[in-house]
């Protein structure tokens, strides 16, 4: 798959507004998706209406948080975010400021527990059953430090080796919400960047990915495999919507 014009695509289409194509999918998938993981009660027709509209008619009459809508319109702008800096060197900075782009308007903005547009500042741990431990709030900012050197120093980046950073990163946990999401996020902006086909975790598929990430040190192949499951589901749906010359398109026209 040609993920250069994959790339290419995302970026132009962000301009033109364009609907129905391949950053009209992303964008509606990857925020129904990475929410959803977390627990966003949302419907993916929902999160499509919003992503149009600015504005949805609900499906049920269960109440919806008000976190729930503004996260899900955060999650747009925060993928949009990642496509400006796609190439940009992955720093500290970066993902602080995509953590607080997740969180903005949130009533986790207000609440100096979570110390949005910074780092944790209560422990926190991932999961109920099967605990993953994660860094101490004193310790994040020092262990992210570790991370990016180490990520650094990789040459030839590959899909692995993503994966290895966020398995790392999820271990750090660094924010007091909003990890899983900007992590996700991250290794969508660094395939692009290293010419990898990038990929969206579904939520049908949070068990095998949970499960990936709490296994790692002893099955990292489980994670793996879990991942180039969903690249392929991605790179279908890329062949579909990206199966054209824009070259082409503009000669008929003149025509």
């Amino acid at each position: 798959m040609n993920v250069a014009k994959i790339k290419k695509e995302l970026i132009e289409q962000k301009k033109s507004k364009f609907k129905g194509n391949i950053y009209h999918y992303c964008q509606v998938n990857f925020a129904y998706n990475s929410n959803k993981i977390e627990g966003n009660k949302l419907t993916s027709d929902e999160t499509e209406e919003i992503f149009e509209t600015d504005s949805f008619i609900p499906k049920s009459d269960d109440a919806i948080k008000l976190d729930d809508l503004i996260e899900m319109k955060n999650h747009f702008r925060l993928f949009d975010y990642a496509l400006d800096i796609v190439d940009n060197t992955l720093t500290k900075e970066i993902i602080v400021k995509m953590n607080k782009i997740l969180k903005r308007n949130t009533t986790d903005e207000i609440n100096p527990r979570y110390n949005v547009g910074g780092f944790k500042v209560v422990p926190n741990k991932i999961g109920l059953i099967n605990v993953i431990n994660t860094s101490k709030p004193e310790d994040v900012e020092r262990d992210i430090d570790e991370l990016l050197k180490w990520y650094e120093k990789l040459h030839d980046i590959t899909i692995d080796d993503i994966i290895e950073f966020h398995v790392r990163f999820e271990r750090i946990h660094p924010f007091g919400d909003g990890n899983g999401r900007v992590g996700r996020m991250i290794m969508f902006k660094e395939c692009l960047k290293n010419n990898i086909l990038p990929f969206i975790v579904l939520d049908d598929d949070k068990p095998y990915y949970m499960r990936g990430l709490k296994e790692y040190d002893n099955d990292k192949m489980f994670l793996i495999d879990t991942i180039k499951n969903e690249q392929d589901r991605f790179e279908e749906v890329c062949k579909e919507l990206l199966n054209f010359n824009i070259g082409e398109l503009e000669t008929d026209s003149v025509i």
